[in-house]
């Protein structure tokens, strides 16, 4: 599937960008079942540990409008930076516990280079919902 509008999608969401310190924004688009795309943006703070991503705010976004965990169908980031940008460990880890691990993850940056890998690939050998399940 061709997810390059989904990439435009992101680019829109990166414009929205909290980022006050760092000066690096970054935005995310999150497809979810309907066909409905929830926009994501980092927002910063400056104690930093408060920051979060932009994929956390698409998805906790997705979340708070009534959405489902594991129902969503793609997830596009981008970044300005010299190669497409790949989420952050933690955001890794929420991708992992809220979207199926087959689900697309576009990559991009805002020079147009796209790389599109799977959840399950961001993360290999992880720990999530199905090593709690038997407990």
């Amino acid at each position: 599937m061709d997810y390059n509008w989904l990439l435009q999608e992101a680019i829109k969401a990166h414009t929205k960008a909290y980022i006050p310190y760092s000066g690096f924004g970054v935005g995310a688009a999150l497809l979810d079942q309907n066909g409905h795309v929830h926009h994501g943006c980092n927002v910063e703070n400056a104690a930093y540990g408060p920051t979060n991503c932009a994929e956390r705010t698409a998805m906790f976004r997705a979340i708070a409008d009534g959405l489902k965990p594991g129902t969503f169908q793609a997830i596009a980031v981008v970044g300005d930076t010299d190669e497409p940008i790949a989420p952050c460990g933690v955001c890794r880890q929420v991708l992992l516990e809220l979207c199926h691990g087959e689900m697309p993850v576009i990559l991009g940056n805002l020079k147009g280079d796209i790389r599109q890998t799977t959840v399950s690939e961001l993360l290999p050998y992880s720990f999530g919902p199905s090593q709690l399940a038997s407990k």
